[in-house]
């Protein structure tokens, strides 16, 4: 609790990366951190190796004060990072050692504190309503306060890049107070977001070479240039960089942490985390977007689920010589993978690559890989998608191996279908209620079962089970833990329905020890689920009639 300087990073001191996902990040619409979930998004984020937390705002803001409190009492045990304390200058006309929100960082116990100051002539005057020999004042005051206490000192120079563009006399005045007080570090701010990189870094570079001052950088994303502002900014001469855990902050958001480091790390090859560390950003980021009660952005530079994954056959050609040529790292360097998509734009390669990556053996069998692309291509021309069921995918490529080697692995349904029948009965007391009846074949028997469920999937999956449980006691080990439905208006133009709506169904179930996505696709939305369900047995079915195709299980 006690550390003024990062921990463990091969830079060290020299080059720091600030996260303040717990007080910028904090703003973003939607986030509403309780102060267990600070402690646990500070854990995180010290795990990953950065340099300074910050950990919000003591005094101002109840729950940061009570989180500062419980890091001191022990709650908090960071093994890379220096907790920081957020806030601002005394006021205009009093003294720092006076000011209840100076002491509120001091009580904070952290041992850094950032200070806000405001360092564009127009809201000096405007918004604090004061001179700038007193703003001045104001921040040489309370640094060199805090540094008498003992404190390590950065100061966040806001609205910086618009001042400075306005009267930058101004602007270097505010930061000359601020460093000659003694704070370590200063930073220039794009607080509304507003700049492009090659000004800024024309800028930053520009400040260096009139003051020689130590300079960070803080971008927010109004541009959606905050992370290239960043790394520009770096490149001319910062060597403190202040981020947020994937881009959270108000508006548009900030720099987001993972793509500045992987920016950092990978391409200009700084060692800004610990050895090792690296490697864990995208798990990390997943975590803290758990946390957040946000989605994942699935297309989010180096660590997004969909980042490294690739449609094109064109693409997938390539890849299949050299998975460099179309990746620009390699994605297990940041803790990510690859991914082939097979749809109606793939090709031989994007094929043969999805079966390797699911355990499927593709290669010398072109009759198998030939008939699987027409059929694919068939399939999502009318609606199919295999991009998220890769369970269907594969049962599809093994059926088609089948067909030309009599001694593949069997990939069929476990069981026969009859007929089934679902009906909906609206009670007198406004319940709703729908039963299923399943009439199959399995293991030699013939089968009628019929279940209730809270709707006509629900019934049916309900029935099915029951008919097969006695005979496949395996059924019960699976679960159905999620269903989507999306409509599909047009998709069928090529049949002979014309314009009809077609229902596409994924359904993603799960046993002891994987997940598996599966998908049916039909004009009926009861048939389409049908589709996927049997799938999704199958596919276990096929696991435990050889123990294959756990390669690829992913929703």
């Amino acid at each position: 609790m006690t550390r003024t300087t990062p921990a463990g990073t091969p830079l060290g001191d020299s080059f720091h990366v600030y996260d303040t996902t717990l007080r910028d990040g904090a703003q973003r619409e939607g986030i509403s951190y309780s102060v267990a979930d600070k402690l646990a998004v500070a854990r995180l984020v010290d795990g990953l190796g950065v340099g300074f937390i910050e950990g919000g705002w003591p005094g101002a803001m109840p729950k940061d004060t009570e989180f500062f409190a419980r890091a001191a009492a022990g709650e908090l045990q960071l093994q890379h990072a220096a907790l920081v304390a957020f806030g601002s200058t005394r006021r205009a006309g009093s003294t720092a050692a006076k000011d209840p929100q100076v002491q509120a960082l001091l009580a904070s116990q952290a041992p850094v504190v950032t200070l806000v100051a405001k360092s564009d002539r127009r809201h000096i005057e405007r918004a604090l309503r004061t001179d700038v020999a007193e703003a001045a004042e104001m921040v040489r005051d309370t640094v060199a306060f805090l540094v008498g206490e003992g404190r390590r000192v950065f100061l966040d120079a806001e609205h910086f890049f618009d001042g400075y563009a306005f009267d930058p006399d101004t602007s270097l005045r505010v930061l000359t107070a601020g460093f000659e007080a003694g704070a370590d570090v200063v930073v220039l701010c794009d607080t509304n977001g507003g700049q492009l990189p090659l000004g800024l870094a024309e800028t930053v570079r520009e400040v260096i070479a009139r003051t020689g001052f130590r300079v960070g950088i803080h971008c927010q994303d109004d541009t959606g240039c905050a992370v290239a502002n960043s790394v520009a900014a770096v490149q001319a001469g910062a060597t403190h960089v202040q981020c947020t855990a994937n881009g959270y902050g108000e508006r548009a958001g900030n720099a987001d942490l993972f793509p500045v480091i992987g920016n950092l790390a990978v391409k200009l090859r700084m060692d800004v985390l610990p050895e090792g560390k690296l490697a864990d950003l995208t798990h990390v980021s997943h975590a803290l977007a758990e946390l957040a009660n946000i989605a994942p952005d699935t297309h989010q530079a180096y660590v997004g689920h969909s980042t490294f994954a690739h449609k094109a056959g064109l693409h997938a050609s390539a890849i299949k010589v050299d998975p460099l040529l179309y990746n620009h790292i390699d994605p297990t360097v940041v803790g990510n993978d690859m991914r082939v998509l097979v749809t109606e734009m793939a090709g031989r390669a994007s094929l043969e690559l999805k079966g390797h990556e699911l355990g499927v053996d593709l290669v010398g069998r072109p009759e198998a890989v030939d008939s699987a692309l027409r059929k694919v291509k068939d399939l999502e021309s009318r609606g199919w998608s295999f991009e998220a069921a890769d369970a269907s995918l594969e049962l599809l490529l093994r059926g088609e191996i089948a067909v030309v080697d009599p001694d593949a692995p069997a990939t069929g349904h476990p069981f026969e279908l009859e007929s089934y029948r679902v009906i909906l009965d609206h009670r007198l007391d406004g319940e709703v209620v729908s039963e299923a009846t399943v009439k199959v074949h399995v293991a030699g028997h013939r089968v009628i079962a019929t279940a209730e469920g809270n709707g006509p999937v629900h019934a049916l999956d309900a029935a099915l089970r029951r008919a097969l449980v006695p005979h496949l006691p395996w059924v019960d080990e699976v679960e159905l833990t999620d269903y989507k439905v999306r409509i599909l208006t047009g998709a069928s133009r090529a049949t002979q329905h014309g314009t009809d709506a077609v229902t596409r169904v994924l359904v993603q179930s799960s046993d002891r020890e994987l997940e598996w996505t599966t998908v049916g696709v039909h004009g009926n939305i009861v048939e389409a689920s049908w589709l996927a369900l049997c799938d999704a047995l199958a596919h276990k079915a096929m696991r435990v009639r050889s123990g294959v195709g756990a390669g690829g299980l992913r929703g």
